[in-house]
């Protein structure tokens, strides 16, 4: 395939990658990551639309880069008869094919799953999106925004019903929904080795964020036969507190912690206290557990607290800017970030993939794909001529983008 391809644990594994913005883009970057040949279908001329966010160099912009790496790109329009026959064609050579447009438009362009599944019959089609198929929400377009308001998630970031419902300031909706159809993918690779069998896999950002809220944050809606009319309000801090010369968090969320954070406030009368005697007490009595914290943190600074507390045993950590927590040493020594030279946007720092894997170990990371970079490429493995896919380009079949083919090391 031109670039050589990366190991990794799906090293093997072919995925067409036909999504744009953030979840779908995400989801199958992180099997690019782990090994996955990942080739992106994109419409010519603008490509997936965060190619145009801001913050960029060239014609590669940093969201971009940071969510399609380790794949490559063609630029094909699919609303054409030859280029639906060419993304059969090369659906008809993948293990799975991943979409995200909104029900009903794979129908109408012609590759929907049945349309591909009788050219491939043992791919597994992923669809992704943002409300479900069925339902009076289901037509409806869909940002990560709509997601918090309506799961509740603005309302629990607020921390109360009859507070003014707060977004989360990252788009938590869009990044979660990437990993759960990163993990679904893998699930259903699995059961195609083992079983043979393909399956259409759906999923939606709705029903991603509610999966992942319920475990900590539906306490209240869990029990059928006990309904909540108006959520507990929180507490009315955060676990964010001043010190003498900034900000830290702090958790003692056990026995044994709470003990230890006596220790470390040189205050015994913690544990006496029948506010504070076990962890549901601590829990009734939030605001005023959370006060005292506050009281002790404001005589000392954020880093003499950090020396006390890990003496004691007493999970803490100082609050950082983003540029300040590229640098912790603890990120450092894990190798968290890794730094590589991409042809086109130059040295570039990112998040290396997360999970470590000790036989198939990933060996390096290549970088985002330029617009329509491996039309030729990716053609020519479908048994396409340089005459053949000089036509195509003069039919505006594909992108007239001509890029050297690179490799980031």
């Amino acid at each position: 395939m031109g670039a050589s391809l990366m190991a990794g644990p799906l090293s093997g594994f072919r995925i067409i990658d036909f999504t744009t913005m953030l979840a779908g883009p995400m989801a199958t970057s992180i099997l690019g990551d782990q090994g996955a040949d990942v080739i992106k279908v994109e419409a010519p001329i603008k490509g997936d639309h965060t190619r145009g966010l801001g913050h960029r160099r060239e014609d590669l912009s940093a969201g971009f880069l940071n969510i399609n790496r380790s794949k490559q790109s063609i630029s094909l329009d699919v609303k054409t008869a030859k280029g639906k026959q060419i993304f059969l064609e090369l659906a008809a050579t993948a293990d799975a094919l991943v979409q995200n447009f909104r029900p009903g438009v794979m129908e109408r362009l012609g590759i929907s799953e049945p349309a591909v599944r009788e050219i491939s019959p043992s791919i597994v089609y992923v669809s992704i999106s943002g409300f479900g198929e069925r339902g009076p929400w289901a037509h409806r377009p869909c940002y990560d925004p709509v997601i918090q308001a309506v799961s509740g998630l603005a309302t629990t970031q607020a921390g109360a019903d009859d507070v003014r419902p707060r977004l989360v300031r990252t788009v938590l909706p869009d990044k979660l929904t990437a990993i759960t159809a990163a993990q679904t993918i893998s699930a259903a690779l699995l059961s195609r080795e083992r079983t043979g069998q393909g399956q259409h896999v759906r999923l939606s950002m709705l029903d991603s964020l509610m999966a992942f809220l319920w475990g900590s944050d539906m306490g209240a809606q869990t029990f059928v036969d006990q309904p909540v009319t108006n959520q507990e309000a929180a507490s009315f801090i955060d676990l964010i507190y001043e010190t003498k010369d900034g900000y830290m968090t702090v958790s003692a969320m056990g026995d044994k912690e709470w003990a230890a954070l006596s220790r470390a406030f040189e205050a015994p009368s913690m544990l006496e206290d029948p506010r504070f005697l076990t962890s549901a007490l601590r829990d009734k009595h939030i605001n005023e557990r959370l006060s005292l914290i506050q009281d002790y943190l404001r005589e000392r600074k954020t880093e003499e607290w950090m020396s006390i507390f890990d003496l004691e045993g007493v999970p803490a950590s100082p609050t950082l800017t983003r540029n300040q927590a590229t640098e912790h040493p603890q990120l450092i020594a894990s190798e968290t970030l890794v730094e590589t030279v991409h042809p086109h946007a130059g040295r570039l720092r990112q998040a290396r993939t997360p999970g470590r894997f000790e036989g198939t170990p990933v060996t390096e990371y290549r970088g985002a794909p330029r617009l329509g970079e491996h039309n030729e490429t990716v053609l020519k493995s479908l048994g396409y001529s340089s005459d053949a896919i000089d036509g195509l380009r003069r039919d505006k079949v594909i992108g007239v983008q001509i890029y050297r083919e690179t490799e980031t090391t």
